[in-house]
């Protein structure tokens, strides 16, 4: 055949082609599928008839050579399209995973969002059920905010403020019967449970208000709290506070301590306040690390703490 055909028939089909790719291209940009593979031929073919064509154009041409010639240049328009392909999928494989990450992250953020709900309504039924007559009850909802507490630590403060305000609701000693005392007990349980052990690696700074409460047999005793406020608290029979670590101020401003006050081992980081704080039964302060200001102005013991005698003339 001549070579003046070979090289024709080339460059009508390397051009063809490279139409072919374009079109392709326009096809894609409108969301259609490219003929790559259809152009990936004729090119391929173009370049095998016009490099062959064109090296059969020399004087006494190997005719075997020409064709292994024009076979090379075809084959790598055939493995640049197969290296172009599998980029391709690989890029697609990419986006696919990218796109299920996303579908994990959406169905992972739904289902916090639906715990979150979950919690939120059961810290508000609980809060509700505080108010029921039946003391049973309000035992289940203390317990009730306890597991919701440990659960979902970030609700542990607004848990802790509930049960406090449960605590400082006015209550009559005398004629309140022993399922109220048991509610109450049940609520200074829940406070000493979420109150970080001493001791504990970085512990969360918990804040406890408890102005006016009425305590008996209060414990938290080796525990961290942040502000303590006990203003005008009333302490009945053995309350221990012993060995804990106040890292904020903390405020017995006007308390009165009707039994054993076990105060030993205490780190005050900041003030301790001891102003119009009574004292009719013993009080144990040996040993308590006052770190910050103390005022122990207008304080009455029944029995002398062991305290420094100049701490008590503050």
């Amino acid at each position: 055949m001549n070579s003046t055909v070979f090289v024709i028939a080339g460059l009508v089909a390397l051009v063809a082609g490279l139409a072919v790719f374009a079109v392709s291209r326009l096809a894609v940009k409108r969301g259609k599928s490219g003929w790559w593979l259809a152009g990936t031929v004729l090119v391929s073919a173009g370049l095998l008839a016009l490099v062959t064509g064109w090296l059969m154009s020399e004087p006494n041409p190997n005719r075997g050579e020409a064709l292994k010639t024009g076979g090379l240049a075809a084959g790598s328009v055939v493995a640049l399209y197969a290296l172009w392909l599998n980029d391709r999928r690989r890029r697609v494989e990419e986006e696919r995973q990218v796109i299920e990450r996303s579908k994990q992250e959406l169905e992972m953020a739904r289902s916090d969002h639906d715990r979150e709900r979950v919690a939120d309504e059961r810290f508000a039924r609980a809060v509700e059920l505080l108010g029921n007559d039946a003391d049973q009850v309000r035992v289940g909802a203390m317990h009730a905010l306890s597991n919701l507490a440990r659960n979902r630590p970030y609700y542990s403060q607004t848990v802790l403020d509930v049960v406090c305000s449960y605590l400082r609701m006015p209550f009559d000693r005398e004629t309140v019967d022993m399922r109220e005392l048991q509610v109450r007990r049940t609520a200074q349980r829940v406070i000493q449970d979420l109150l970080p052990e001493k001791g504990s690696a970085d512990p969360v700074r918990y804040n406890l208000d408890l102005t006016g409460a009425d305590l008996e047999y209060f414990d938290i005793s080796e525990r961290v709290v942040g502000t303590l406020v006990l203003r005008f608290a009333q302490l009945h029979n053995s309350n221990s506070i012993w060995g804990s670590e106040i890292l904020g101020s903390a405020w017995f401003t006007g308390a009165v301590s009707h039994g054993i006050l076990h105060a030993h081992h205490i780190v005050f980081h900041r003030k301790a306040w001891f102003s119009g704080f009574t004292a009719l039964g013993p009080v144990n302060l040996t040993e308590t690390k006052f770190l910050g200001p103390t005022k122990f102005d207008r304080a009455r013991f029944a029995e002398p703490p062991d305290v420094d005698a100049e701490l008590l003339a503050t």
